[in-house]
């Protein structure tokens, strides 16, 4: 151990010594100290801003009428993202019910992010990318340890899921309680029946969601289970997420389609019925 932090004293100093140093992959507290926020978007409206590393994660509870917008900083970045109802979180994304109830694999700006009681959790209101996947979800620890010799999460290359797990326990849910997730950014085509690696649309490019209901934000940055490259790969997120707006029926995408106005009526209906005003 070294002399300075031997003692409790000089460990306390030695730790109060790190106040103020900045690093490139950590959250932003308070949020409202970013400055990077999108013109019109006041500073003290931002309620999360946090940069994940490669193998990073993060979880954040968020009222309806947030923004939250992905950054795929170096274009080797993948957002493993699953959401859950922060008030009934036995509500959660259903990919399946996403792609099958809008006929859609491939997401894009408009798309929405359903719930199993055909609800919309979030909307997709931009999409830079375009390079994203719904049906092969976030990489497993058994996976990993085959491709790269480890999938544990403090391990060289962490696995997707394990670290939605983690995010998970931080907030009361199980393993069991993790479906599969959505990713941006790292981008997957069927082909005949086969899939064919996308990759990334390259650095800089972004997602931005807004939320519909109360949710929790589960983000895995973990290399896609389908990434080609020989070694793990996988380069930082950002995340930026500020007070906007639930959608509307004036919104173009409450009506985009007939399956998508159900669910934002369902989702409507739903957070009347459970108002206090």
């Amino acid at each position: 151990m070294p002399a300075a932090t031997a003692t409790t004293a000089g460990a306390r100093e030695h730790a109060r010594a790190q106040e103020g140093t900045v690093v490139y992959t950590a959250p932003t507290v308070p949020a409202s100290a970013q400055t990077d926020v999108p013109d019109g978007v006041a500073p003290e409206d931002v309620v999360w801003s946090d940069r994940l590393p490669g193998g990073g994660y993060a979880h954040r509870v968020l009222a309806p009428g947030m923004r939250v917008r992905l950054t795929d900083v170096t274009g080797d970045a993948c957002a493993q993202v699953v959401l859950y109802h922060a008030d009934m979180p036995w509500e959660r994304l259903n990919i399946a019910d996403t792609a099958k109830i809008q006929w859609q694999v491939y997401p894009h700006a408009g798309y929405l992010l359903l719930s199993d009681q055909a609800r919309v959790l979030a909307t997709i209101v931009e999409d830079t990318s375009g390079h994203h996947d719904t049906i092969y979800g976030a990489s497993t620890k058994a996976r990993n340890e085959r491709r790269y010799g480890d999938g544990s999460v403090h391990g060289p290359s962490p696995a997707g899921r394990e670290l939605l797990v983690n995010g998970a326990l931080k907030n009361g849910l199980e393993r069991r309680d993790v479906p599969p997730a959505i990713s941006f950014f790292q981008g997957v085509r069927i082909d005949d029946g086969r899939p064919v690696w996308q990759g990334s649309a390259g650095a800089g490019a972004r997602v931005t969601l807004r939320t519909e209901l109360p949710v929790v934000v589960l983000v895995a940055n973990a290399a896609h289970p389908l990434d080609p490259r020989e070694r793990y790969t996988c380069g930082a997120l950002e995340v930026l997420a500020w007070r906007d707006r639930v959608t509307t029926p004036e919104d173009p995408e409450w009506t985009a389609t007939p399956e998508g106005r159900r669910a934002f009526e369902n989702t409507a209906d739903h957070r009347a019925g459970r108002s206090t005003r």
